[in-house]
């Protein structure tokens, strides 16, 4: 039993802190149910829950970990237990108390600008109780025991400051990445730091998916030769890249193909820039990116000139004109190249030839239809498309009507190619 106290006993006890032998020994000889009910209730005494913070049954001393009512001597126990899953749970038990309505912003708002609040004598004592074993516990061997603390103090502007840097250090990535990737302390300096001197590999990835990453460190992950980051950061549409920036990525971007469908996608592109991701993308991003509205109408032109090209439409035909070239889908039709029709189909309608494809594979006329009419194709080209695409029965066929118009409303076709662009 002594060796057991002396083991569980903190270097820095002060002899009203070492735990009552004749306590511990009456309270082990209670029930062992009987004893984790007590450990767990709030009502419990002071001095009995720090006897049964030296309990030798691991369950027993985990309760009191857990129970907001333990003193500070019991606390002091705990966090040099011998049982690293004991030491988590007071971890998470002391994190939750440093941060709710214990700490209060000061003026300004600014990230680790905080201040105790004077509520009350009690909160002030319970909050700095808490930091005292939290400063300990962080440095603890378990990685369970610091991956704990971070878990709690991730997202909390409150927490505090020292305590979420030293998080933010740590090598290991369970403990690090929640704090690098959430919390609202870290200033533009303290990341640019940590890229400069990263606590492991990932460091950088994950900081890149930051909400609101700022432009200064948008600009040294872009500068870095960490691919994976560049693309995490391009992938967030909340990164404040400079357009200057974004420009030199498009440059490097011809080596990197997992960049190409992220930069195509970005909120703010230059017309430099989507013309050289035109010359290097694959047609179904280069479709997407000749779509956008926020380019120039002579980029815009070019973009789809070059689609046409390389989709090798008739005479150039760009996809915004290409309701002429319906007789072009015919022929490739006709010539049994089924797979270039139905290519030159989805660029003439803005869908992904996969959808026209599953149109015609499950033989949806209705559909079929209503992708030759948002191709801007006329109503007496439909017939053809569902013969040769679709390989559909001549009494399942949709007709124009006697008009020579659409067999469906413009509202049902309209539906159909907005359901079919959902599920593409």
């Amino acid at each position: 039993m002594s060796d057991l106290l002396a083991e569980n006993q903190a270097p820095d006890q002060t002899p009203d802190q070492v735990p009552d032998h004749a306590a511990v020994a009456t309270m082990q000889a209670t029930d062992r149910t009987q004893r984790i009910r007590l450990g767990a209730s709030a009502h419990t005494a002071p001095e009995t829950l720090t006897a049964l913070a030296n309990d030798p049954d691991v369950t027993v001393r985990a309760a009191v970990a857990l129970n907001t009512a333990a003193p500070s001597q019991a606390d002091i126990f705990l966090r040099n237990d011998a049982d690293e899953r004991v030491r988590m749970l007071l971890a998470r038990r002391m994190a939750g108390l440093i941060c709710p309505d214990a700490r209060v912003g000061a003026a300004g708002g600014k990230p680790g600008a905080t201040q105790w609040d004077s509520r009350s004598e009690a909160t002030l004592e319970l909050g700095k109780r808490a930091l005292d074993v939290l400063s300990a516990l962080i440095a603890d061997e378990a990685i369970r025991v610091r991956a704990a603390i971070a878990d709690v103090l991730k997202a909390m502007p409150t927490a505090p400051r020292a305590l979420i840097l030293r998080l933010a250090q740590d090598s290991e990535l369970s403990v690090s990445e929640p704090v690098l990737r959430l919390s609202p302390l870290l200033t533009e300096r303290d990341l640019l730091t940590l890229l400069a001197v990263p606590p492991h590999g990932a460091a950088a990835s994950t900081i890149a998916a930051r909400a609101d990453l700022p432009e200064a460190v948008c600009d040294a992950i872009a500068a870095s030769a960490d691919g994976d980051a560049i693309r995490a950061m391009l992938d967030n549409p909340t990164a404040a890249i400079r357009e200057t920036t974004l420009d030199g990525l498009v440059t490097q971007a011809q080596t990197h193909v997992d960049w190409h469908a992220p930069l195509v996608a970005r909120p703010a592109l230059s017309q430099a820039s989507a013309r050289a991701l035109s010359r290097i993308v694959a047609a179904q991003l280069l479709r997407t990116l000749a779509l956008r509205p926020d380019l120039d109408p002579a980029v815009t032109q070019e973009l789809h000139q070059r689609l046409a090209a390389r989709l090798d439409l008739p005479g150039g035909l760009p996809p915004a004109r290409v309701a002429t070239g319906e007789d072009a889908v015919i022929a490739a039709a006709q010539h049994g190249n089924i797979e270039r029709a139905m290519s030159l189909l989805a660029v003439a309608a803005g869908v992904t030839p996969g959808a026209v494809r599953r149109i015609c594979t499950t033989r949806n006329a209705k559909a079929l239809v209503s992708l030759t009419w948002k191709a801007g194709f006329s109503a007496r080209s439909a017939v053809p498309m569902q013969v040769m695409l679709a390989h559909m029965p001549p009494g399942s066929l949709l007709l124009p009507r006697a008009d020579q118009s659409f067999p469906l409303s413009d509202e049902e076709m309209a539906w159909q190619v907005s359901f079919m662009a959902e599920r593409g």
